[in-house]
């Protein structure tokens, strides 16, 4: 039976195979959030926010009064 020190065939102890390994692995799953932050964050941001502009440039006194409501709450929640 090996034990951790032994060397592999190819020159290597498993304990230096498993940290590659687990570099792998960790690269891959970085890669696969920052994929999928992309998709579900980003992309639907860009959406609202262009929908948003879009339906403020067609009704524009609807948006201010909108955007003075909104102000009006978070500058109450604000206040010292």
């Amino acid at each position: 039976m090996s034990n951790a020190t032994t060397p592999t065939s190819n020159g290597k102890n498993m304990s230096e195979q498993a940290k590659e390994a687990a570099n792998r692995v960790a690269a891959g799953a970085g890669e696969i959030a920052s994929d999928a932050a992309k998709h579900y964050v980003q992309e639907p941001a860009a959406d609202l926010f262009s929908l948003a502009k879009a339906y403020a440039k067609d009704n524009p006194d609807v948006a201010a009064c909108w955007a003075f409501g909104i102000g009006v709450l978070v500058g109450w929640k604000l206040k010292p």
